[in-house]
């Protein structure tokens, strides 16, 4: 039997189930944030009453999504075990460690994988290599694609016109670094000349003191996501010589991750 209840909620445009997606946006609210916040702060963010706002957090904090601390609340750690089983769903993900691992050049250095979500590079998954530097993008953490080398790995392999249509959206580009390209001209440029080498940099664009080198990864699976490659170089160490290894080696791994029947 059909739920015309619901069928008309969905068509007159409602949310049909509101406290499934006000749930959400908590959620959204604390991974934004960084830091707890207070039922007072959600509930002002959510445009609710700080009772009803309070009954979502007792549900959310019985299932473990959010954990109650003295100055607030914050993510739970089921939210982590979430985040993982959705990494370990792609096989590249799962055998990612190994290929590391057996690089002579990536096994001494943070290799990271991203995909592209929106305008953003979302990072799944770290490696860290004997001598990697220690400061990377946590994971779940985003970075501009238009900036991040990830990000243009990603978007290396489409067309100019739908980059300018999906990168137009985010407009105008943010500035993290003195370093950042400036408009959507500058970042298709850099993707050409990333086409052309096999690898894309990014010269402390989305994070000062860091030169990243990124590869795209396509899907093993039908309905796998485009992933990328990528490695964040210390800017004091990052000579030409370096990064040309590095962008080798992660051409290399993407070889090793790629399903070779997806190229027949």
């Amino acid at each position: 039997m059909t739920d015309t209840s619901t069928d008309q909620a969905a068509a007159g445009g409602r949310d049909p189930a509101p406290a499934v997606g006000r749930s959400i946006r908590l959620l959204g609210l604390l991974a934004e944030s960084r830091q707890a916040l207070t039922l007072t702060e959600l509930a002002a963010e959510l445009g609710l009453a700080k009772s009803s706002t309070a009954n979502l957090c007792l549900a959310l904090e019985a299932e473990r999504m959010i954990e109650r601390v003295p100055l607030g609340y914050r993510l739970g750690i089921r939210t982590a075990e979430l985040g993982g089983a959705f990494a370990a769903q792609f096989n590249q993900v799962r055998e990612f460690y190994a290929v590391c691992e057996a690089s002579p050049v990536l096994t001494r250095e943070l290799v990271q994988v991203a995909v592209l979500d929106e305008t953003d590079s979302l990072y799944l998954a770290r490696y860290e290599g004997a001598q990697s530097v220690r400061l990377g993008t946590p994971l779940g953490s985003r970075l501009p694609a238009a900036l991040s080398a990830t990000g243009r790995a990603l978007l290396m392999t489409r067309d100019d016109d739908t980059i300018r249509a999906l990168l137009g959206r985010a407009l105008p580009l943010p500035q993290p670094t003195q370093h950042s390209a400036r408009d959507l001209d500058a970042v298709l440029r850099k993707i050409g000349e990333a086409r052309e080498r096999g690898w894309a940099v990014d010269e402390e664009e989305s994070f000062r003191g860091i030169v990243g080198v990124a590869v795209p990864l396509e899907g093993w699976a039908p309905g796998d996501p485009q992933l990328a490659l990528g490695v964040g170089v210390p800017v004091a160490e990052a000579s030409g010589d370096r990064i040309g290894r590095v962008g080798a080696a992660l051409v290399e791994a993407a070889r090793a991750l790629t399903n070779p029947l997806s190229a027949r």
